[in-house]
Parts: structure tokens; C-alpha cells; sequence
């Protein structure tokens, strides 16, 4: 409001959407948000991912921070928090620990510590009061996308909302992101370049997760590393999608950039934060097969049919709509079918189908239709996966990845 005074007074005329996404206001927003936590900073983690080649660079450069920093608790409840959960004595236990967090992300922040018989561990502790706020927080977010107009025409959000809800509370839940944790490690233990921490379980409360400290840093720091590099991180993590769809029924659905780290000593991919962890139904990677096979075949009503089984695409969509929906897939799905690695920037994919995603919104208008909440939270996590490899400008053998996964029943296994 005070700039955009100032423009009038000045004989401009402001543009709303100019004063909301300025530099300045970017800052308070993602200030706001990190101190608020929770719900509301997951979705300001989703927006500085879903939109950081949309956003003007300052605004898009303040919003990557929430992906792991809001505000620390205070030292006095951080104690207080440790005291409810190990007891008051529970210093004793430890040679170190450090009071200052290494990562403070939207549930909770993770310190850095050493017990007295020689484990070096990384332990998150969430943040007092968050599990209660989950669903205020969501009614919020609720209403504030109600209001803004983005959500389709006669869309009830109800259900995906409750369910949002139901797995906010699950990440809550440190004692079940801990069992998470150990299935992944298990099921990862011999494979290469990749590495999941190891759970402490003594140490282990529904408020505090303890698992072995991993060295790394950032993925997203090896934007400059070499072309090597990038494509092999991304074609792990996108082969690992793969096996947890297809081989282990089992998929850590949370695409926020800050849960993959990358140790270049080892070139080991190190991974984080299991809260979101979902059981992937028989009957729901057999229809992503399917339109993963459609796709791959360049069959248009193949790929109908698969993603109206899985519920992309509604019943009553028109004509017009629908084959410009097929269209896209076409897009996306062509640079598969070609052997070799796919430069995943280069060809400009992204571009392209967000601009003719947005178009299609314009012409026809959103419809009314809004997938199942669990065939959403694994495109949320396919879509993670696409544009972390799209910032890194990997090059990903797409083809040779998606190949072996294409006959039915198949597994790594098999």
C-alpha cells in the first residue's frame, strides 16, 4: 500500500501484481511464513519449488529459504521439549550437544549431537504446538485458496483438504516417520550412491526422531558441480522413484528439495525426512504402468484410458479439453521414447508445457474435476523430481529407466 502511494504521488499508476511479488514483500512473506512453520510454511515450500522459474528472480531466490529455514524455537524450549520427552536429566547421556540447529524446516529443526557411548547423531525435534495447529492451519490455507479463485469451478476440495490433514498429522508423528526410516534403510542397504541415516530408536519419541548424522550438503548446490555429476544424482533419484512405485510399494511423497543431500567425497545421495511416506496400492502402480506404457508407445487413447482409471483426467471432460490434454502427455511423455539421456532443461520442456498448460486454463476455463489425494501426492512427488532435475540441467537416460518397468508384475526382483 505505502509504494504503491508512492507510485500515484508520482503520477504512476501501480500494478497490483507488481507491488505483491516486489523484492521487499517477497521477504516478508517468506519471513512470515517461516515463522508461522507448519502447514502454512509447506506450502511456501511447494510455491518457491513449483515456481521458481515463474517468480522474479528476488522473489524466487527469498522463497527457496523456507525449504529449511524457519525459526528456531528459543534454547529455554528446546530444553523444556527434550525434558518432556527423555526426562530432566537427559544432558547426561550426551558428550555434546549443540543448542544450535543445523536445519530448521517446517515441523521441525534438527541439531547436531554426540551421547557419551560414541554415536554422532542428527536429531529432530519438532516444534511444541504444531501437531495441535495442523488443522487450523490447513482450514486457513483452505479458505485463503478458496478466496484467491485458483481452485477449478464446482471443485470440492473437501476431501483432498482431509486428507492433507490425515498426512500432515503422520509427519507429525516422529515415531512412525522412524519405522519409515528403518523400512527405507532396509530396503536400500546395498544400493549404490545412495545412503538412508540409520534410526536411533532409544532415543526415538513422537516429538524427536534421532538416526545417525550423514555428511552432505545441499542438492541443489550442485548447480555448479560438473555435468557428470548432476545427471548421475538425478537419473538415481528418478530411477529410485521408479523401484519405489513399481518394486517396493512404498513412496516418500514429499518433493521439498532440502531432503536430498549429496556427500561429494563419496558421491553418495543421501536421503532425508520419511514423514511423508506412503504405501503405493497394487491396483495404483499397475495404472501407472499402464500409462507409463501408453506414453512410451505414443498410444493417445491408451493414455486416456490409463490416466482416466487413475482419475487425471475426469469423466465428463469435453472434446476440446481432452485432446488438448492428450497433447500434453505427448509433450512430456515423446523425449522418453527416445534412446539416450534427456537434457531436461535444454529442450525447454517445462516451458512448454506450462505455458500450454496455462493457455488450456484460459481458453476452456479449470472444469470441475480434482484427482484422488493419493494419485496427487505421487504426482506432487514425480513433479519434484522433474523440476530438480530441470534446476540441476541433468541429463536423465529416460528411456533406458522407464523400459524395464513396462511389462506387467514386473519388478526389480523379477
Amino acid at each position: 500500500m505505502a509504494e504503491g502511494a508512492r507510485q500515484l504521488a508520482r503520477g504512476q499508476r501501480p500494478s497490483l501484481p507488481a507491488l505483491m511479488l516486489s523484492p521487499g514483500n517477497a521477504v516478508r512473506l517468506t519471513d512470515e511464513l517461516a515463522r508461522m512453520r507448519g502447514a502454512v510454511m509447506k506450502l511456501g515450500q511447494l510455491m518457491s519449488m513449483e515456481t521458481g522459474d515463474l517468480l522474479p528472480p528476488e522473489m524466487a531466490a527469498a522463497m527457496s529459504r523456507l525449504r529449511a529455514e524457519a525459526h528456531p524455537m528459543p534454547p529455554r524450549q528446546l530444553k523444556a521439549t527434550l525434558a518432556a520427552n527423555w526426562g530432566r536429566d537427559w544432558l547426561r547421556d550426551f558428550e555434546r550437544f549443540d543448542v544450535t540447529p543445523i536445519a530448521a524446516a517446517s515441523i521441525g529443526q534438527v541439531h547436531r549431537a554426540r551421547t557419551r557411548d560414541g554415536r554422532d547423531l542428527a536429531i529432530k525435534i519438532q516444534y511444541p504446538g504444531v501437531r495441535r495447529s495442523i488443522d487450523s492451519d490447513v482450514d486457513n490455507v483452505a479458505a485463503l485458496i478458496r478466496w484467491s479463485g485458483v481452485l477449478p469451478r464446482g471443485a470440492d476440495p473437501t476431501p483432498l483438504l482431509e486428507e492433507a490433514k490425515r498426512q500432515l498429522h503422520e509427519e507429525a508423528d516422529y515415531r512412525r516417520e522412524g519405522a519409515c526410516l528403518a523400512r527405507f534403510g532396509a530396503l536400500l542397504a546395498d544400493a549404490p550412491g545412495l545412503q538412508v541415516p540409520a534410526l536411533h530408536a532409544d532415543l526415538t519419541t513422537g516429538d524427536v526422531l534421532a538416526m545417525d548424522h550423514v555428511a552432505g550438503g545441499p542438492v541443489e548446490g550442485l548447480i555448479t558441480a560438473p555435468q557428470a555429476v548432476r545427471d548421475s544424482v538425478a537419473t538415481r533419484l528418478v530411477g529410485l522413484a521408479l523401484r519405489e512405485m513399481f518394486e517396493f510399494g512404498l513412496m516418500q511423497t514429499d518433493p521439498n528439495f532440502a531432503n536430498y543431500r549429496h556427500d561429494a567425497a563419496t558421491d553418495t545421495v543421501v536421503l532425508l525426512d520419511f514423514g511423508a511416506t506412503r504405501e503405493i496400492p497394487a491396483a495404483m502402480a499397475e495404472g501407472y504402468r499402464a500409462l507409463l506404457r501408453a506414453g512410451m508407445a505414443g498410444d493417445a487413447r491408451a493414455v486416456e484410458r490409463a490416466a482416466t482409471d487413475l482419475g487425471l483426467i475426469g469423466p465428463a471432460l469435453p472434446a476440446a479439453h481432452l485432446q488438448e490434454l492428450l497433447t500434453l502427455a505427448e509433450l512430456a511423455f515423446a523425449p522418453l521414447r527416445q534412446p539416450g539421456a534427456v537434457d531436461v532443461a535444454g529442450l525447454g520442456i517445462t516451458e512448454r508445457l506450462r505455458d500450454a498448460g496455462m493457455a488450456l486454463a484460459m481458453e476452456h476455463g479449470p472444469g470441475g474435476h480434482l484427482p484422488p489425494a493419493e494419485v496427487l501426492f505421487v504426482q506432487r512427488k514425480l513433479g519434484g523430481l522433474y523440476l530438480l532435475a530441470h534446476r540441476l540441467r541433468a541429463r536423465v537416460p529416460g528411456h533406458a529407466l522407464m523400459t524395464p518397468w513396462l511389462a506387467a508384475g514386473t519388478s526389480a526382483a523379477s
